[in-house]
C-alpha cells in the first residue's frame, strides 16, 4: 500500500481528481494519509475532511524564520511516513532537507509542457497568460519528480491540450486541468504505486505501461 501525502494551497481540484480516482479504482493500492496546506482557508482542506482525511496546516508565516519553518515542516512530514509526496498546487518552496530526505519520492503537477513556461514565476494563471501572449497553439501539463531546482526534475508524464481561438487565461486553465492535469496526475500516482517508473539521473522512464 502506497502511503501518500498531498500538499495543496488552494481549492484542491487536482486533489479532488486524486480522491475521485481512488474511489473509482483508477488509483489502487494507495492510501491518502494526509493533506498538508500552508493556507488554513484552502478549500482543499474541506475536500480532505469530506473524505475522512486529516488536514494539516503549516505555513512559513507561523515561524520566526524560514529555517524554523523548514525544520518544522520536515518533522511534520516525517511523522506521516509517506512513500510518496504529491504537490498538487502547493505554492511553498519545498525545503531542501525534505527533497534530500525523499529523493524521487516527491512529484509535482505543472500546468505547461515543460521545458516551456516553467521555472521561477510560472505558476497558475501566469503560465496561461504567457502562453497566450506568446501565441502558442498547444499547451498542456507535466507531472515530474521534484529536485532542488524549479520544475527541473525528471518528467514522468505529459499531455498536450489545444489552444483555441478566443481562449482567455481562465478558459485555457480550465481546459488544461480537465483534459490534462486531472488525467495524468492520478495516472502517475498509479504508475508509481505499481513500480512502473524508473529514474536514472535526470530521466524518468515509464516501464511496462498498459
Amino acid at each position: 500500500m502506497l502511503n501518500v501525502v498531498v500538499m495543496v494551497s488552494g481549492g484542491g481540484t487536482n486533489l479532488q481528481a486524486i480522491l475521485d480516482a481512488v474511489e473509482d479504482g483508477g488509483i489502487r493500492n494507495t492510501k491518502i494519509c494526509a493533506v498538508i496546506s500552508n493556507n488554513a482557508g484552502a478549500y482543499a482542506l474541506e475536500r480532505a475532511k469530506n473524505h475522512g482525511i486529516p488536514g494539516i496546516v503549516i505555513s512559513p508565516k507561523q515561524f520566526a524564520s524560514r529555517e524554523a519553518f523548514n525544520e518544522a515542516f520536515l518533522e511534520e512530514v516525517e511523522k506521516l511516513q509517506p512513500d510518496l509526496i504529491v504537490l498538487a498546487g502547493f505554492l511553498v518552496v519545498i525545503p531542501p532537507a525534505v527533497i534530500r530526505r525523499y529523493p524521487n519520492r516527491i512529484i509535482n503537477i505543472h500546468p505547461s509542457l515543460i521545458p516551456s513556461f516553467c521555472g521561477t514565476g510560472y505558476y497558475g494563471l501566469k503560465v496561461h497568460e504567457a502562453e497566450l501572449e506568446r501565441g502558442v497553439k498547444v499547451a498542456g501539463a507535466t507531472v515530474h519528480f521534484v529536485d532542488e531546482g524549479t520544475d527541473t526534475g525528471p518528467i514522468i508524464l505529459q499531455k498536450a491540450v489545444e489552444v483555441k481561438k478566443g481562449d482567455t487565461p481562465e478558459i485555457l486553465q480550465r481546459r488544461v486541468m480537465e483534459e490534462a492535469e486531472w488525467k495524468i496526475l492520478p495516472r502517475a500516482i498509479q504508475l508509481i504505486a505499481d513500480g512502473k517508473v524508473r529514474v536514472t539521473g535526470k530521466i524518468a522512464e515509464v516501464i511496462e505501461e498498459d
